[in-house]
Parts: structure tokens; C-alpha cells; sequence
């Protein structure tokens, strides 16, 4: 074998951050030391690993395949150096990007308990759409994802975690707060905030709505969900946001749940992590108290 697992991680962070400066920052080596590994590299495989296009470095079509055998190399490799004894294997940065639900309501309690359970153990946790979430994990950003609703590419696997649903939410002083249905011609007619595209709120909402309602008047879109219970507390408008993200504010009676029984917007929040990505003990621990703390929260609510 004449390549090195330091010319390994090298070209594992260039092809993250697409830069050998930022590389060279990550790794506390010179741009040159840095250069050199990648071109020595490339030498010895005899293979083009990355396009350049100016200060940025895409990967090549031999990178594209060269990178989850050095993730998984890698991954080995750190095993190794920690030990076989388990406490030891727990240990090291995890990079999870979650959806917005699952980060404000459910990963807080989880983290924290990580924190206490497994001190050597960090989550780098970052926090985007679903879609943004599928495309990171694609790009190797991160370890892992929470996303909501279906993911459809085949190169990542999906595990349900726990279910949830949609409602259709209003201010207790709209028009057809005082209604004990609503119906589907009202809701066509109504004005709209939603999450923007790109969102599993939104595929799911969209999903729920197909052939049954022709049309509706989105008035504004918007990434933040707080933002949106904002405007609707205050303004004329309905939106669609999950039960978790509206709990709260409807037991304190700023929001209402307006009765659709003819929209079916039950949903899942899921694990997904790429299919090539091998054993890892840290997302196996992360996937086991995530499990345990759900049961939990389900225990309690029949308490």
C-alpha cells in the first residue's frame, strides 16, 4: 500500500470543503504540505481526484468514487486509535442536521442527555429543510439526518423514528374560528402563510392537499416557523404547521386548530444516513437514546 492515511484525511477535507486553504485551517497544516499530499495522492492512484475551477475544488468522477471508501477508512481508522472497549468508541464530533421540528421540540432533551450520558460524545448539530438536509448528507456534510416526511433517493436509509401530524392553524379571532368544521371551499378561499418550498411541512401539506383542493392563496412563504405563528396570531391568515410546533401556543390560547377532517396530514420524522456510510457506533447511540427518550415522551402522556 503505498498511500497514506494522512494523505487519506487530507483529501477527505478538501473534498468537504472544496478549498485547500480551508483544508489546510481544518487540518493545522500549510496550504503547500497540503497541496502536495493531494497532488502525491492523485500521483499514486494515477487518477484526476478533483476539477478545478478557479480557488474551488469539485470532485472528480474517480473522487466521487474514492469518497466513501476513505469516510469508512477513516471512521476505521479513528476506531482503532480510540480502543475496542466501548466507553472509548463513544467517542468523537457527530454532525447531525435535523429539520426545524425536530430541532426546536425534540433534540434539545436528546442532546442534553447525550451531554450527561457520554461526555465525549459531540453533536454538531446544524439545522435546515428536509431537502437541504438529503442534499448535505449526499455531499458528505454530514453523518446523519432527521428530516419529515419521505425521502426518495436510494443512496440514503430511512428508519422512522415517531409520528406526528399536520394541522391547519388560525388566530381564536378569524371567522371560522367560530365554525365546527371547515370546509374545503372555505380553505381554498382563505389567505395562506407556508413554509417554503423544499420543506417536509410543505411536501406533506401539498401532498394532503392534492385533488382535493384546486388552488390556494399563498399570500407569503417563509423558512421560520415562529415567524409564521407570528403572522397568523396577528393577521388574517391560516397555515399548516406540525401539532409539536404549535402545542404550546395553542394550550395558551393564541392559536386555534381548525377541524379538516377531509385532509389526511399525518407524517413521520425519520432517520436517514447514507447507505455506503458502514457501522458506526456513534449513530448507533445517538439512533438508541433518540428511541428510548420518544417511548418515554409516549409514556408520559397517559400518565
Amino acid at each position: 500500500m503505498k498511500y497514506s492515511l494522512k494523505q487519506i484525511m487530507v483529501f477527505d477535507a478538501v473534498a468537504s470543503l472544496e478549498s485547500v486553504s480551508a483544508a489546510a485551517r481544518k487540518l493545522s497544516m500549510t496550504q503547500s504540505a497540503v497541496s502536495m499530499s493531494l497532488g502525491q495522492l492523485e500521483n499514486i492512484l494515477d487518477r484526476p481526484l478533483f476539477i478545478r475551477q478557479g480557488n474551488r475544488l469539485t470532485l472528480s468522477h474517480w473522487g466521487n468514487w474514492l469518497r466513501p471508501k476513505a469516510r469508512v477508512l477513516l471512521q476505521n481508522a479513528q476506531q482503532i486509535e480510540l480502543g475496542l472497549h466501548d466507553q472509548h468508541l463513544i467517542s468523537g464530533i457527530f454532525r447531525l442536521c435535523s429539520s426545524q421540528t425536530a430541532a426546536e421540540h425534540l433534540l434539545p432533551q436528546l442532546i442534553s442527555k447525550i451531554d450527561t450520558d457520554f461526555p465525549e460524545l459531540r453533536i454538531d448539530l446544524t439545522v435546515e429543510n428536509t431537502e437541504n438536509v438529503i442534499d448535505g448528507l449526499l455531499n458528505y456534510e454530514y453523518d446523519f439526518g432527521i428530516i419529515e416526511g419521505r425521502n426518495d433517493d436510494s443512496r440514503l436509509h430511512q428508519e422512522t423514528w415517531l409520528d406526528d401530524h399536520l394541522v391547519v392553524i388560525a388566530s381564536p379571532h378569524h371567522p371560522y374560528a367560530r365554525y365546527d368544521s371547515t370546509s374545503l371551499s372555505q380553505l381554498e378561499q382563505a389567505k395562506w402563510v407556508l413554509r417554503e418550498q423544499g420543506a417536509g411541512t410543505r411536501r406533506i401539506f401539498e401532498g394532503a392537499i392534492h385533488g382535493v383542493i384546486g388552488k390556494l392563496n399563498v399570500w407569503k412563504e417563509y423558512e421560520h416557523v415562529s415567524l409564521l405563528k407570528a403572522l397568523v396570531k396577528n393577521g388574517p391568515y391560516l397555515s399548516s404547521l406540525p401539532f409539536l410546533d404549535v402545542e404550546q401556543d395553542v394550550a395558551a390560547g393564541e392559536l386555534i386548530i381548525l377541524p379538516t377532517p377531509q385532509l389526511n396530514m399525518q407524517r413521520h420524522l425519520s432517520f436517514v444516513w447514507r447507505c455506503d456510510s458502514g457501522e458506526n457506533p456513534l449513530r448507533d447511540c445517538v439512533i438508541t437514546e433518540a428511541r428510548r427518550m420518544s417511548k418515554q415522551r409516549q409514556r408520559n402522556k397517559y400518565i
